[in-house]
């Protein structure tokens, strides 16, 4: 017998909220010691020791020459975007979170969105050559979900087309293609450390570049345009990470095997959850190349089980289970881009209407992830209980 399902008026199955990604937390005393240690030293930003050694780390980690940490990702995007020197029209997905457009925009770059690969969910190398035009100076990919995207179809197309290739890996920590770390394609990358990814920093981002001169010039950028102690030699901002984010940071980038384990069997138990499930297919991630499992990612068919993304969601959010439909409704109906348009996204905005994301990480345990697969099913065997409800309900 399926469960009796909260959206009926039984007791939520959750007696709190239950949300995506509650932060990670490492070695709370190493943290802590740190803290004491920042306090003691009373260097508190401005390229501090545990600035420099997080850089250091994530270097190592990522297999790159440069590593450039900044406040958050959105302004490490900004600055790389500056640093390159972008113009005219940049082509992303319109499937990623607003910063990916919103970096280009504020630095008076037009975003063209083009289309998906359905498999993938990432961009599409062909659709973005059809939306190339004398004014397009570069193509800015984003890793979505942790997968890498095709890099070898974009460096052709940058090539063959002399553009800029800058990588939003927001998604990507640790992540490789064909075991090559992801920091290591286009002119840059950039990583995400917000509280909720698996690896964070509070808030905070940081610029992976393999050349030189880009790595000074993004220094300078992150820094009011300093080159040495007192000489302005160019336009900056502020955008250093100060001590106790990076103390996180590293903290964190310590425990990345750990989170990795856990996200990875919270992964496989959804996935035996889900087994033969008509009309809800996980999205299949190989944790050779994504190690970090930071998302359980869904598509939802409501011609196969009866239910759509946002049936499962009303289901799910009754029972104290916010499950969220990334990246809805998509950057290209979203201000000030929609009145651009319109936009010919068939698949991005196919995508954007049956993705549903599953909670994750060290604050869940295998018992939840049981409970909410029972969930689940419960919603689906009783399809068509839950669309007369919903139906009701909306009238």
């Amino acid at each position: 017998m399926s469960k009796e399902l909260a959206l009926f008026g039984a007791r939520p199955e959750f007696d709190s909220p239950l949300h995506v990604g509650q932060p990670n937390l490492g070695d709370r005393s190493r943290l802590q010691a740190r803290f004491d240690d920042i306090l003691d030293r009373a260097w508190y930003s401005n390229n501090g020791f545990y600035l420099q050694r997080f850089e250091e780390a994530l270097a190592d980690f990522c297999q790159v020459p440069h590593v450039v940490a900044v406040t958050n990702a959105t302004l490490g995007l900004q600055i790389a975007v500056r640093a390159l020197g972008l113009t005219g029209e940049v082509i992303v997905p319109s499937m990623t979170f607003v910063a990916t457009a919103h970096c280009l925009e504020w630095e008076g770059v037009r975003p063209v969105f083009a289309d998906v690969d359905p498999g993938t969910h990432n961009l599409d190398p062909r659709a973005v050559e059809r939306a190339i035009t004398p004014q397009t100076s570069g193509v800015m990919p984003v890793h979505v979900w942790g997968r890498p995207c095709d890099v070898e179809g974009f460096e052709a197309l940058a090539r063959r087309h002399g553009l800029c290739l800058l990588y939003d890996a927001a998604h990507a920590l640790g992540s490789t293609h064909a075991g090559t770390p992801i920091g290591n394609f286009g002119q840059a990358s950039i990583l995400s450390f917000h509280a909720t990814k698996m690896v964070n920093s509070f808030e905070g981002g940081a610029i992976l570049i393999r050349d030189d001169a880009l790595a000074e010039k993004c220094r300078r950028l992150r820094n009011f345009g300093f080159a040495g102690k007192d000489r302005v030699v160019s336009l900056g901002t502020n955008a250093k990470m100060h001590e106790v984010s990076a103390a996180m940071g590293l903290t964190s980038l310590e425990a990345f095997a750990a989170f990795a384990g856990v996200n990875q069997a919270h992964f496989q138990q959804y996935r035996q959850e889900f087994a033969d499930l008509p009309g809800l297919d996980l999205v299949d991630l190989e944790p050779a190349e994504v190690p970090s499992m930071h998302y359980v990612v869904a598509t939802v068919d409501p011609r196969a089980g009866g239910l759509t993304r946002d049936d499962l969601l009303a289901v799910l959010e009754a029972e104290n289970v916010l499950a969220r439909r990334y990246f809805y409704p998509g950057c290209h109906r979203m201000a000030p881009y929609a009145e651009r348009g319109p936009w010919d996204l068939p698949v991005t905005e196919d995508l954007l209407e049956r993705v549903i994301q599953f909670p994750t990480g060290t604050a869940l345990d295998p018992e939840q992830v049981h409970r909410i697969g029972q969930i689940v099913r419960a919603a689906f065997a009783q399809a068509g209980r839950v669309r007369a409800w919903l139906q009701a309900d909306a009238r």
